[in-house]
């Protein structure tokens, strides 16, 4: 997977980044993948595509994702989502519950450290994952 955007912050500093500012990356890259794939793999038409893109990247199912890939996630990946599970945020979802708005930040939070640290090989792997669930 190659994208055009600079992505040139270390580790290390990426990972005094609020688990917030990794979600917010995830959201964007999950869509984006969501997109393309619908895209490359259906013949619907747009409208069509969006209404499946949207019961792909809803709360609930991303929370729902991240419940069934947590046996292969490494600890490392596991602390990412536990801090992006954990996070302070006083946005009150609309179509989900808290839980499965919070579980829904970690995979997105999972989602943007991957790919914030070019970690591409395990981002494709999980993404993929994601797919199969």
């Amino acid at each position: 997977m190659e994208f055009f955007i600079l992505r040139n912050k270390p580790k290390d500093e990426i990972q005094l980044l609020s688990p917030l500012t990794w979600a917010y990356v995830g959201d964007c890259v999950y869509e984006l993948y969501i997109r393309t794939n619908l895209v490359n793999n259906t013949k619907l038409k747009p409208h069509a595509m969006h209404i499946e893109a949207i019961k792909k990247v809803k709360a609930s199912s991303q929370a729902n994702t991240l419940r069934k890939i947590e046996g292969i996630l490494t600890e490392e990946e596991k602390d990412i989502v536990r801090r992006g599970r954990n996070a302070e945020n006083h946005h009150l979802p609309k179509n989900a519950n808290v839980q499965e708005y919070m579980y829904a930040t970690a995979f997105e939070a999972l989602i943007g450290f991957l790919y914030l640290t070019k970690q591409d090989e395990r981002l494709q792997e999980i993404l993929e994952k994601s797919e199969e669930v």
